[in-house]
């Protein structure tokens, strides 16, 4: 389901939008002479150019404290002592393997999110050492509960500001992520919400990135081309080049000492969701 919360801006393209420059993405009708889309003009770019999509975890929003301390904290309440850093490692096994067994929380076998998702905590733990399925039941559902407040969430720094400004400036947003559908509440919860026109999620698409079908979903809702969009993650296959398979323009959110995609020109990295401010301030 996507709910329709439109911006209140207009959305037409200012002359500073005709001054932010993005290069072609694959699939335009100008050939292409090596793996990179060739730059447009300043002003032939704005005025393609019409929406933002984006990625939330680890683009907009973060986890407050690592998952293990997270659960850790969960067994303490309950009186039950388990290291962090061994509910870190449990919790990344049994998520690997749950993801595997059934891909996108489920759907397509099923499952509820919210039973994946208790299913993951159980294992978690028990991969810990706690085998006792009164605790185990107790911690799971109080878990899932608290992922989905900001109890657990935080915008990133300039994310707001960054979502702010782009909507000042006319461009309609919209959420692409491969979330689970308490991402309507988290994002609420975290106070960014009435920013964007439409949330699409994994679960209830039934699509996950970088399958083609959940961006082409985002494309058709907002009634753009792929030329006239741009996508925001931090992920260079489930974002960046996803949406560029597309023909959508895509951005890379990439913190410096995180490494480097060789393929990805380094106009269209950015290290903090601010640069994309700056680059539509600038002129």
């Amino acid at each position: 389901m996507w709910t329709k919360g439109r911006c209140p801006h207009p959305c037409s393209a200012s002359p500073a939008q005709h001054r932010l420059a993005f290069s072609r993405a694959p699939g335009s009708h100008l050939p292409v002479s090596s793996r990179f889309p060739l730059v447009l003009s300043f002003t032939e770019a704005m005025l393609r150019l019409r929406l933002l999509t984006w990625d939330v975890k680890d683009t907009l929003l973060r986890l407050r404290q690592p998952v293990g301390e997270s659960y850790a904290a969960e067994a303490r309440a309950h009186g039950v002592r388990v290291q962090p850093e061994a509910l870190g490692r449990s919790f990344r096994e049994a998520y690997g393997a749950q993801s595997r067994r059934f891909p996108n929380y489920g759907r397509g076998q099923g499952l509820s999110s919210q039973q994946w998702w208790v299913d993951v905590v159980k294992q978690t733990f028990r991969l810990s050492g706690v085998h006792e399925d009164g605790v185990l039941t107790l911690m799971a559902e109080k878990l899932y509960r608290d992922f989905c407040s900001a109890h657990n969430w935080e915008a990133l720094p300039g994310a707001s500001e960054t979502l702010s400004h782009g909507c000042q400036r006319g461009f309609r947003m919209g959420v692409v992520s491969n979330f689970d559908n308490r991402l309507e509440n988290v994002l609420s919860q975290c106070n960014l919400r009435h920013h964007f026109e439409f949330v699409l999620t994994s679960e209830d698409v039934g699509f996950a990135k970088p399958d083609r079908r959940i961006f082409e979903k985002a494309l058709h809702l907002s009634g753009v081309l792929p030329e006239q969009a741009a996508h925001v993650g931090d992920s260079y296959t489930r974002d960046y080049r996803a949406a560029r398979a597309v023909g959508m323009h895509s951005f890379l959110l990439r913190a410096a000492g995180q490494g480097e995609e060789p393929e990805v020109p380094p106009e269209h990295v950015l290290p903090t969701l601010t640069h994309l401010l700056a680059l539509i301030e600038k002129g």
